[in-house]
């Protein structure tokens, strides 16, 4: 008897038969307390009452075990087999050995029961039944058949629920684009995945850099045959965790997920692999309240078992935050690090990629589209990484073409690249040409034109932008970085602003005499945690952010605190500055600009004693170098000394305010003509070294625009006309309508 097995059932029947005795509280279990149980099951009593619809076989039994003698409640007992239950088990022994069957059922049992003599049990059952015995025995036996059938087959659901939330990378890989290059991270991944332990990879690397297209490489090695003998057979999961919360209510239903899918997977091959996308997920997921245990510490177990493999993949920033925190974790895996391709690397990339593209727009890329797409994208856009941001590149052309209405053969050359491109930075189409070079021959000649009597200046500014865009200069560090000094008034600003309008890019200003406090400072980069405006950012970083390709104008440098040079130090020297949260803002493409009007105290001493003839711009510029640092001073790319105002200059930028009001006046149907008289009057009156241009603007709005006002409004000039201006001998001004 010590050898007896049972199926599931059999042994609870026997169970369920040995609480019904204590119940009673008889000393043996004998075969009628089997058959009270037994009406508890409901394939036997759904087959009984086939047959004896109408007996009530419990009733029978209940008056007879309670008539039985009972065991004083005072004593604590175990029940013993009586020897008829003894031969029960005996028989259906028998039955088994003498069949093919394994284990003891219930239908052996009760075989047995109707053998037994001097039974009640055995009684009640032939009674009822009579001649139907054997007929009852084949429907009980086919009854539990068809029990087994439904349970094999809910096991068998069961079995292959966990698939439902999980992805089989070796049945989809060819949906997606095929690796390409990665030839030392994917054999290093091999490597560790053929190790005895710790046999787990983990990839860390920025969004897009190619970390999932690695596993799909992997997959397609796998069912190429081209991996060790060893993951010859293995089978790529991938695991969803969204998929695997969605639902769970209650805290056991995700454990009961998870581990359905682990032993589900670890049952199909003990080679298999999990690959879990943003793994650093796993950290906290399915915790509740201040509970340590989580995803990751339930995964612990199959990460040391060793039967199943795990890939992960991350960026560093989540890495450092999430990951990195649960150091049993990290142990179990093996760190490789996916880096950014090169800039060739990612060319050879598109060029495998584009028949892909190809079929898919019905267009065809040229080479240096291509070229262009990967050179243009890195240059440019700056919040992403190679090789995702150029096929994005590649891919949206393609999309525009296609849907042109032109017919036939499309071709995407570097025209619709750099188009896309303009929409993708927000600038100009012409400021990111690569081959734009009528547009900066003659950007010295268009400042020229509009800033007057600062031409070394002009030149300076032009040279630097030249150099930058000939490559000559750091990738690293901005186009430029230039401090403007000069009196007030004498165009240092004016040249920013029309330097960004002719390079077709965004002027970016900043007033600095706003961030004069220490507190204030901490604004363009964000401030620290804790403190209040940590949640907006910061506004310099933001600004560039939004605009990459731009002119930042930093007004009046000498009025900040002096905090904002440290922060300007990174700037000039690596193009980059890092804000509150962690986020870099790249500043490669962008012309900074600061002016400065310090030591203009000291200007007016330019002519004093022999060195007269030193400009106040001059003298200003020996003040500077005592103003601003020596490591600041030594970073910039030029320092651009503004000249003083002269008469010159002064006539110069009086016409120009002139044709500006002019073109105003053009929209009122209005012509203006000043005598020489009059342009005498406004010149003598503007014209002064201590103010510079802003005095002449002062004076058109207080001696020509009032005039013009009246005219246009209640007189004259009501509905438009010529009007000359001229004055008097008091130099009043008056006009007169011709």
């Amino acid at each position: 008897m010590s050898e007896l097995k049972y199926t599931t059932r059999a042994a609870e029947l026997l169970n369920d038969a040995v609480e019904c005795c204590k119940n009673y509280r008889h000393e043996f279990v004998t075969p009628e307390h089997v058959l009270l149980a037994l009406l508890d099951n409901d394939t036997f009593l759904t087959t009984l009452d086939e047959y004896l619809p109408q007996y009530d076989m419990a009733h029978h039994l209940e008056e007879y075990l309670k008539s039985e003698e009972t065991v004083p409640e005072s004593l604590t007992y175990e029940p013993e087999l009586s020897v008829q239950f003894s031969q029960m088990l005996e028989m259906a022994y028998q039955q088994v050995i003498n069949s093919s069957a394994t284990d003891i059922d219930i239908t052996h049992i009760v075989r047995s029961m109707l053998q037994l003599k001097e039974s009640l049990a055995a009684y009640l059952l032939k009674d009822a039944l009579e001649e139907q015995t054997e007929d009852f025995m084949s429907a009980l036996i086919s009854a539990y058949e068809m029990d087994d059938e439904h349970e094999d087959e809910n096991e068998r659901v069961r079995n292959e629920a966990w698939r439902k939330f999980v992805v089989c990378l070796n049945e989809t890989y060819q949906q997606h684009n095929p690796l390409i290059g990665r030839e030392a991270e994917l054999q290093r991944t091999i490597q560790v995945l053929c190790r005895k332990e710790k046999n787990n990879p983990l990839h860390v690397g920025e969004p897009g850099v190619g970390k999932t297209a690695l596993i799909y490489g992997l997959a397609h090695r796998i069912e190429q045959h081209q991996v060790p003998k060893r993951l010859e057979q293995s089978k790529i999961y991938l695991l969803d965790l969204g998929t695997l919360l969605a639902g769970t209510q209650y805290r056991g239903d995700f454990e009961n997920r998870l581990k359905q899918i682990m032993e589900g997977i670890a049952a199909e091959s003990s080679n298999n692999i999990v690959y879990i996308d943003e793994i650093h997920n796993l950290v906290g997921t399915g915790a509740i309240g201040e509970s340590s245990m989580d995803a990751s510490n339930m995964l612990k177990p199959y990460l040391e078992g060793g039967t199943i493999r795990f890939i992960g993949s991350t960026t560093y920033e989540e890495y450092n935050k999430y990951f990195s925190r649960s150091k049993g974790l990290v142990r179990r895996f093996q760190q490789i690090d996916i880096l950014e391709p090169s800039v060739d690397e990612t060319i050879h990339i598109l060029k495998q990629l584009r028949p892909k593209f190809e079929e898919f727009h019905g267009v065809v890329y040229e080479d240096a589209a291509l070229e262009l797409a990967v050179t243009a994208s890195a240059h440019h856009i700056t919040d992403r990484f190679l090789p995702d941001k150029a096929i994005d590149l590649m891919d949206e052309a393609g999309a525009a073409l296609e849907m042109s209405a032109q017919e036939g053969m499309k071709v995407v050359g570097k025209q619709q690249i750099t188009e896309v491109l303009a929409k993708t930075c927000k600038v100009e189409s012409m400021a990111v040409k690569e081959d734009d070079t009528e547009r900066l021959a003659v950007l010295q000649t268009q400042l020229l034109k509009q800033i007057y009597g600062q031409d070394e200046a002009v030149r300076q500014v032009t040279e630097a932008i030249l150099l930058s865009k000939a490559g000559l200069t750091d990738d690293n560090k901005p186009l430029a970085a230039l401090l403007f000094v000069g009196p007030t008034g004498v165009g240092k600003t004016e040249v920013a602003r029309v330097l960004a309008q002719e390079l077709g890019i965004e002027l970016v200003r900043f007033d600095m005499s706003e961030y004069t406090e220490k507190h204030t400072v901490a604004k363009l980069i964000g401030s620290p945690a804790g403190y209040v405006g940590y949640e907006d950012g910061g506004l310099l970083t933001d600004a560039i952010r939004r605009a990459p390709n731009c002119v930042l104008l930093l007004d009046e440098i000498e009025k900040a605190h002096s905090d904002i040079y440290n922060i300007l130090l990174q700037v000039m020297d690596y193009a980059r500055l890092t804000d509150n949260k962690g986020r870099k803002a790249d500043f490669r493409n962008v012309v900074l600009i600061m002016t400065s009007n310090a030591g203009a105290q000291y200007a007016g001493m330019a002519s004093v004693g022999f060195s007269g003839n030193v400009s106040k711009g001059e003298a200003m510029l020996r003040e500077v170098k005592k103003t601003f640092k020596p490591e600041f001073t030594n970073r910039l790319s030029g320092t651009v000394v503004f000249h003083d105002m002269d008469r010159t200059m002064a006539t110069l930028i009086l016409r120009k305010k002139l044709r500006l009001l002019e073109e105003k006046l053009n929209a009122k149907h209005v012509m203006m003509t000043l005598s020489y008289t009059a342009f005498e009057v406004l010149l003598n009156e503007g014209f002064t070294r201590e103010y510079g241009a802003r005095e002449i603007d002062r004076v058109i709005a207080r001696r020509l625009k009032p005039l013009l006002m009246r005219e246009i409004l209640f007189g004259c000039l009501k509905d438009g006309g010529h009007a000359v201006i001229d004055a008097d001998k008091n130099k009043e001004l008056h006009i007169q309508k011709s």
